[in-house]
């Protein structure tokens, strides 16, 4: 039978306690957890909430109020812009599919080093950043060319979506304001006339 995952309770005075050790945590700590692959759960030790995400949410913004941050300005608002949009649990998905693909990219390359080296930590460090500097822009163009190839899929997908549901409702007697918007917005309909 396969280890228990790791339990963390969360105090009402903000301590992280580990059931594992016995002992109070702190969010560095949780950090080395997350870095050692460490399957693990925080919760409330009143309540038994979840918090795992709340945690690793406040050691992002730790690590982005640091000095080199991850996430620009731009990608943050348009992070924000996806919450509540008919597209926001498809883009949840597209991001961490993405980020695990460059994950295993990155692991297949350590493990090849490896193979080759042993396991000398500083080589394979090394040629990882050798791999970024050279590859790094190459590696750049194919994001930009997949992003760019994912944004005409997501607009093609709306101009279909509003290409089926303007012809869901043709034939149906709009007022005048939406006709105005709508009805002469589509493939030449017609402002259909006013009833004076």
């Amino acid at each position: 039978m396969g280890e228990q995952i790791r339990l963390i309770k969360k105090y009402p005075n903000r301590r992280l306690y580990d059931t594992r050790t016995s002992a109070y945590i702190t969010l560095s700590d949780v950090k080395e957890l997350v870095l050692g692959h460490e399957d693990f759960q925080v919760v409330d030790a009143k309540t038994s909430e979840d918090l795992t995400r709340s945690i690793l949410l406040q050691i992002i913004l730790e690590e982005e109020s640091g000095g080199m941050p991850m996430f620009t300005s731009d990608l943050l608002s348009h992070m924000i812009r996806f919450y509540g949009h008919a597209m926001q649990g498809m883009m949840g998905k597209y991001l961490e599919n993405n980020i695990k693909a460059f994950s295993d990219m990155q692991h297949k390359l350590q493990e090849q080093v490896r193979s080759i080296y042993g396991d000398n930590n500083s080589i394979s460090k090394d040629l990882w950043a050798q791999f970024m500097n050279f590859q790094g822009p190459a590696l750049q163009n194919m994001m930009g060319a997949y992003v760019e190839q994912s944004k005409k899929m997501f607009q093609q997908m709306q101009d279909q979506v509003e290409s089926q549901t303007r012809n869901m409702f043709t034939g149906f007697q709009f007022p005048p304001q939406f006709s105005a918007h709508y009805g002469s917005a589509g493939k030449g309909e017609s402002t259909p006339p006013s009833n004076k």
